[in-house]
C-alpha cells in the first residue's frame, strides 16, 4: 500500500491508488489518537465532504473511525464547502475538523483537509507527525462503529450549520449598497459546493443571477476545477451575451475565487487580491498590513506601503498565511492561485466571502471592474505575471532539484538579480520583477512563476529558466 504524504493543502492522492478506505480510516486513526493524548476527544470533531467521485464515502469511513474511537462525529450531511466546515469547527469551538476534498485538483484525485482549533489550516509541524503516525499503523490496529449504529447511538450526529455560515458573511457584507444597485451576475460553481450559499447571499442582496455548470458532474465537465484564464472560457462567453457586470466562479471546495470583469476579460487572482486589499484601505478605511505567498505578485507591497502599512512574504501554503496574519494582525493574506482571507472572518480562503465582498466593491465605488484595475495600474504602475507548469519523472525531479536546491546554480538571466532566497523553492529577486521555481507540494509538477511591468517580459523570464532546466516551452 502506498504511504499517505501530506502536501501544502492537507493529503491528497490519486482515487483507487493511494485514495482508498484502509489509508483513510489510518489517517482517521493517527487523528484520533492525537486528540486522546491532546485530552480533546470529548468535544469531537466536525466532518464534511465535497461534491467529488467517493467524498461523502471517505467521510463515512472516516467517520466510522472516530466512532470506533469513541469520539463525537458532527458530521455535515450535505456536501459542503470547505470554509464552511473551518467556520463550523471555530463557531462550535471544537478542536478539529476535517473536509474530504481535492480542492482544484483533478478529478482522479481525493484528499483530506485537516482543521484545528479557531478552523484553521493544520500546520506542517502537526500534518508531518500525523503522517508519520498514519503510516506506521496497520489495519489491525483500525477499530470502527458502522456508520447506521453510530447514528443509532448517537456517536455520530448531522448537523447542518449552512445558516449560520452564510448570516455570519452577510453580517460583514454591506447588502444595502447590493440592493441599490442589483448588479447582474453569472455564477460559475465549476460543478462544486459553491452554488446554494452564493445563490442565498447575492439573491438576499438582490442580485440578477443567471447560472452555468452547476450539475453535479465528478468529473468536472471534463475539465480542471480551479477558476483560471483556460478553465473561464464558458463564463467569459456567457458574461458577454448577458452583458453582465460580473462574472463568479469558484474551484471545487469554494476556497478559491475567478472573476471575470464586464468586458469579459478574465482578472487574474492577483488583480482581485489587490482591488480588495486597496478597497478595503480607501473606501472602507480599514487598516492593516497584506500577508502574501512567494508566488504572489509584489502590487500588494505597492499598496500597502501607499497607505503606510507593510506587506509579508511568506512560504506557499495558505496555513502560513493565516499563522502571519495572526502574528501581525494584518488586513487581508492572499495568493495567486485564488484564494484570500479578510481579518475578523475565518483564518483560512474562503471563496464566498471574496466573491461577496468583490460584489460590495463594485456597488460602492460605483466602477466597473476594468475601470477599478485600471485605476490600479494608474496609480501603481503595472505588474504582470507569467505561470507555467509542467510534470515531471522521478529522474528529472531528481536533477532539477540536484541544479537548483543544492548546487544552487542559476541561469544567466536578462534582468539583473537583486537577491536569492531559498525560502520556499528558489526565488530570484530582479530590480525590476522576480522568478520563482518550486516543486508542487500536492502533485508531481514544477511551477515557475515570474513578474515584470508586461506580461511578455514575464514570459520571457520564465522562457530562459525553462530553457536552460530543460523543461520544453511553447511560445
Amino acid at each position: 500500500m502506498e504511504k499517505i504524504i501530506f502536501g501544502t493543502g492537507g493529503w491528497r492522492a490519486i482515487i483507487g491508488d493511494t485514495f482508498i478506505r484502509g489509508n483513510i480510516s489510518k489517517v482517521a486513526k493517527a487523528l484520533a489518537l492525537r486528540m486522546k493524548d491532546e485530552h480533546a476527544e470529548e468535544k469531537g470533531i466536525c466532518i464534511g465532504y465535497d461534491r467529488r467521485f467517493l467524498s461523502r464515502e471517505a467521510a463515512i469511513w472516516f467517520s466510522e473511525v472516530m466512532a470506533g474511537e469513541n469520539i463525537p462525529v458532527l458530521f455535515i450531511n450535505l456536501a459542503a464547502p470547505t470554509p464552511q466546515i473551518m467556520y463550523t469547527v471555530k463557531d462550535l469551538k471544537l478542536p478539529y475538523g476535517a473536509a474530504v476534498t481535492a480542492s482544484h485538483n483533478p478529478a482522479i484525485y481525493n484528499g483530506i483537509k485537516l482543521f484545528t482549533f479557531g478552523g484553521r489550516d493544520a500546520d506542517q509541524t502537526y500534518t508531518d507527525q500525523l503522517q508519520e503516525s498514519a503510516n506506521r499503523l496497520t489495519e489491525d490496529d483500525i477499530s470502527i462503529v458502522p456508520f447506521e449504529k453510530g447514528l443509532e447511538s448517537g456517536i455520530i450526529r448531522f448537523i447542518d450549520p449552512r445558516d449560520r455560515y452564510l448570516d455570519s458573511i452577510m453580517d460583514k457584507i454591506n447588502l444595502a449598497a447590493i440592493r441599490a444597485r442589483r448588479p447582474r451576475i453569472v455564477l460559475d460553481p465549476m460543478y462544486g459546493v459553491s452554488l446554494t450559499g452564493l445563490q442565498t447571499i447575492l439573491y438576499t442582496a438582490r442580485c440578477d443571477i443567471n447560472i452555468i455548470n452547476d450539475r453535479h458532474d465528478a468529473f468536472f465537465g471534463g475539465h480542471l476545477p480551479a477558476p483560471n484564464e483556460e478553465t473561464l472560457v464558458d463564463l467569459q462567453k456567457e458574461v458577454r451575451e448577458r452583458h453582465a457586470d460580473i462574472g463568479m466562479a469558484t474551484d471545487g471546495d469554494a476556497d478559491r475565487l475567478g472573476i471575470i470583469d464586464e468586458k469579459g476579460r478574465y482578472v487574474s487572482a492577483n488583480e482581485v487580491l489587490v482591488l480588495l486589499y486597496h478597497y478595503l484601505l480607501k473606501y472602507k478605511g480599514w487598516h492593516g498590513a497584506a500577508v502574501r505567498n512567494i508566488a504572489t505578485t509584489h502590487l500588494l507591497d505597492r499598496v500597502a506601503e501607499k497607505f503606510g502599512e507593510h506587506c509579508y512574504e511568506v512560504p506557499v501554503g495558505f496555513k502560513h498565511i493565516s499563522a502571519a496574519m495572526d502574528e501581525h494582525d494584518a488586513l487581508i493574506g492572499g495568493e495567486s492561485s485564488g484564494g484570500l482571507t479578510v481579518r475578523g472572518h475565518i483564518s483560512g480562503k474562503d471563496g464566498l466571502y471574496a466573491a461577496s465582498l468583490l460584489v460590495e466593491m463594485v456597488c460602492v465605488t460605483g466602477k466597473p471592474i476594468s475601470e477599478l484595475v485600471k485605476e490600479i495600474y494608474e496609480e501603481y504602475g503595472e505588474a504582470h505575471m507569467a505561470e507555467y507548469d509542467w510534470a515531471l519523472t522521478v529522474e528529472s525531479r531528481d536533477r532539477i532539484n540536484e541544479t537548483v536546491m543544492i548546487r544552487k546554480e542559476l541561469p544567466q538571466f536578462s534582468h539583473t538579480t537583486d537577491h536569492v532566497s531559498y525560502m520556499d523553492g528558489c526565488k530570484v529577486y530582479f530590480n525590476d520583477g522576480w522568478i520563482i521555481i518550486r516543486f508542487s507540494g500536492t502533485e508531481p509538477r514544477i511551477r515557475i512563476f515570474a513578474e515584470a511591468d508586461t506580461a511578455e517580459n514575464a514570459k520571457d523570464i520564465v522562457r530562459q529558466a525553462a530553457g536552460w532546466l530543460g523543461l520544453p516551452f511553447e511560445n
